[in-house]
C-alpha cells in the first residue's frame, strides 16, 4: 500500500522560508513521479507546484509557479523536498504531495494523473 507522509508546514512571516518533505513508502520508489500541489483558501482546484521523477532525478516546473520553489530528493530516504523561500501571503495554502507510478517520466501534471496522495500540510504566510 503506497503511503505519502508530508511534513514541514507551518506559519511564517512574509519573506520567510520553509522546506516541505514527502516520504514515500509501500512501493518501488525509483519508478515514482512525485509532485507537489497546493490548494489555496477558497480555491476549487489544486495548483501544481513542481514534480520530480525519482529514477532519473528529472525535475518538472510548470504553470504560474515555474521554478520558484525548487524540488529535490534524497533517494536513500525515499523523500522528496520542496524548498520555499521568500514566501508571500499569496503562498498560503494546503500543500499536498502526490505520486504516480510510471515508467521513465512524469505524466502530465494534472491531479487526475496522480493516484496516490498525502494528507496535506498547511502553510500560512502572515505577519
Amino acid at each position: 500500500q503506497v503511503q505519502l507522509v508530508e511534513s514541514g508546514g507551518g506559519t511564517v512571516q512574509p519573506g520567510g522560508s520553509l522546506r516541505l518533505s514527502c516520504t514515500v513508502s509501500g512501493t518501488s520508489y525509483s519508478t515514482m513521479c512525485v509532485a507537489w500541489f497546493r490548494q489555496g483558501p477558497g480555491k476549487e482546484r489544486k495548483e501544481v507546484v513542481a514534480a520530480i521523477y525519482a529514477g532519473t532525478d528529472r525535475k518538472y516546473y510548470t504553470g504560474s509557479l515555474r521554478g520558484r520553489f525548487p524540488i529535490s530528493q534524497d533517494k536513500a530516504k525515499n523523500t522528496v523536498y520542496l524548498q520555499m523561500n521568500n514566501l508571500s501571503p499569496e503562498d498560503t495554502a494546503n500543500y499536498y504531495c502526490a505520486a504516480a507510478d510510471r515508467a521513465g517520466y512524469c505524466p502530465d501534471l494534472y491531479e487526475r494523473n496522480f493516484a496516490f496522495w498525502g494528507q496535506g500540510t498547511q502553510v500560512t504566510v502572515s505577519s
